[in-house]
């Protein structure tokens, strides 16, 4: 452990982010690094809590418990405290691929569950984290070791999202030579063009791809499996190959009139077009949906909606507001939410913090069905009509969603960005291989195993599990990339 009384003698901090009137007007990360004495006072934090759950990875209930890359927190947060910085690292690296991207995004499930939360404040794990592997990139303990042998083994993996880059990290480390296929012009995925570059700063991917092209992973960038290549190319021409696609298709809202309307995008296309024009001419091409002097709604909670919303104003919208169609969560655990489950809780993130200094108050808007668009005569949204609702359960326990009369509402709106979630991958490689799909519309693939019905091809991911977060897509990839290995060594040492 690291300090034995360092959980009573310390209270939780992290550094200050940047100021709110600073950052919305760039699109630089907006999260600071805390001094090395900060770090290693929280780091004390870590008690001798003899089962940490921290790194257990497990479902308990509805909700997730701990790290699902099942990283070695309490032991690294010990050589932290110590000040053995590299050696941190090396407990780091060992079970985590991309420390860099789950300490910007991911929301820390591990803190959900870490002992000192129970009747405190966990301790700051995330941030410790970044703290370690910007340390080691900034003292040259990360650099390119490429495998001694290689097994004459050729993979292909399609996607270069977090599940891909895991997936091919891995299985070059275990000797086979990988090529990596993404259809976007730069490789790195929802890591690239999903998350803004506000949380996720695309410098950082890049270091992490130049990184891996030196270890000898190949990347074929604008090419689609499917469309430019065929799918069964990719079964003929390699010895196996690992479906990194993503969950890609987006829910669309059903409303009794007006979705046809100018102005209603999915808001995978709003931040998508936003960061490639930014990283191609800092936003001067206008090749991107714009909120500038517009009125937007989002609909959907989430990331993507508080994504949505920060991306809006830093463009210098109007106003943003945020419908969501579940009751506001609680400020505190329900009784059917006990540690160390992840906290189903109300938070305000950083979209929801600048709404608030911007235009005085929080820009969510719970219970809100949205029933129809209008617009004016050119064929643009000009307002959404919404109606608030209330669940109520049934006999047998399931909730029904009601309307409420007399709450009929109409927002004015220039833009309408759809956050509501996805609904699973593209059809077309899992047809041209013939995969099954399970029921919702995932390639079909034992968590276990991540191998589809088609001998040779696994699956991993969003593509596999549906729309997850960051840290899952990672443990995915490693999952496939053993079991890959597993398939074409007859054995692995692969974790």
């Amino acid at each position: 452990m690291a300090k034995p009384s360092g959980f009573l003698e310390y209270k939780r901090a992290l550094p200050e982010d940047r100021p709110v009137p600073e950052r919305i007007k760039d699109w630089k990360e907006f999260h600071m690094h805390c001094p090395e004495d900060m770090a290693r006072e929280q780091a004390a934090r870590c008690m001798d809590c003899g089962v940490p759950f921290c790194h257990s990875g497990l479902t308990l209930g509805k909700f997730p418990s701990g790290c699902p890359v099942h990283n070695l927190i309490p032991e690294w947060n010990e050589l932290v405290y110590l000040g053995l910085w590299e050696q941190a690292y090396r407990r780091l690296a060992s079970t985590n691929n991309f420390p860099e991207f789950t300490g910007r995004v991911c929301p820390a499930l591990c803190e959900g569950a870490c002992t000192n939360g129970y009747d405190d404040e966990p301790v700051t794990i995330r941030n410790n984290e970044n703290m370690i592997i910007e340390r080691a990139f900034k003292e040259g303990w990360v650099y390119p070791e490429k495998p001694i042998v290689r097994t004459g083994k050729k993979v292909a993996v399609v996607g270069s999202g977090p599940a891909g880059l895991a997936a091919a990290d891995q299985l070059n480390h275990a000797g086979h030579r990988v090529t990596v296929y993404e259809r976007a012009d730069r490789p790195g995925g929802l890591l690239m063009y999903g998350i803004p570059n506000m949380k996720l700063d695309k410098d950082v991917v890049t270091r992490r791809i130049r990184l891996m092209e030196a270890l000898g992973v190949t990347f074929e960038t604008g090419v689609e499996i499917g469309k430019d290549m065929e799918a069964e190319k990719l079964v003929s021409d390699y010895d196996a190959v690992v479906l990194c696609c993503g969950a890609t298709k987006p829910r669309d809202i059903r409303v009794e009139s007006g979705r046809e309307l100018a102005g209603i995008h999915f808001a995978v296309d709003f931040l998508s077009q936003n960061t490639k024009s930014l990283l191609d001419s800092d936003l001067a091409d206008g090749n991107y949906i714009s909120a500038r002097d517009q009125h937007v709604i989002v609909i959907g909670g989430g990331d993507t909606g508080t994504d949505c919303v920060g991306t809006s104003i830093r463009h210098g919208c109007k106003s943003v507001v945020q419908f969501e169609i579940l009751p506001e969560k609680p400020d505190g655990r329900r009784a059917d939410n006990p540690w160390p489950e992840w906290p189903d809780v109300c938070k305000v993130d950083y979209g929801q913090e600048e709404a608030r200094y911007l235009y005085g108050e929080d820009p969510r808007h719970y219970c809100v069905m949205t029933k129809k668009f209008t617009g004016d005569e050119s064929g643009h949204v000009r307002a959404a009509h919404t109606v608030q609702v209330k669940w109520e359960k049934d006999e047998t326990g399931r909730f029904n969603l009601k309307e409420i009369p007399g709450t009929e509402k109409e927002w004015k709106a220039d833009l309408v960005l759809l956050a509501m979630g996805f609904l699973g991958p593209e059809d077309t490689v899992a047809e041209q291989l013939g995969i099954e799909r399970d029921p919702r519309s995932n390639f079909q693939a034992d968590e276990e195993k991540y191998a589809t019905s088609k001998k040779g091809v696994f699956a991993a991911g969003d593509a596999r599990r549906g729309q997850s977060l960051v840290v899952w897509a990672i443990n995915e990839g490693r999952g496939a990339a053993r079991e890959c290995d597993r398939y074409l060594m007859g054995e692995t040492k692969l974790k």
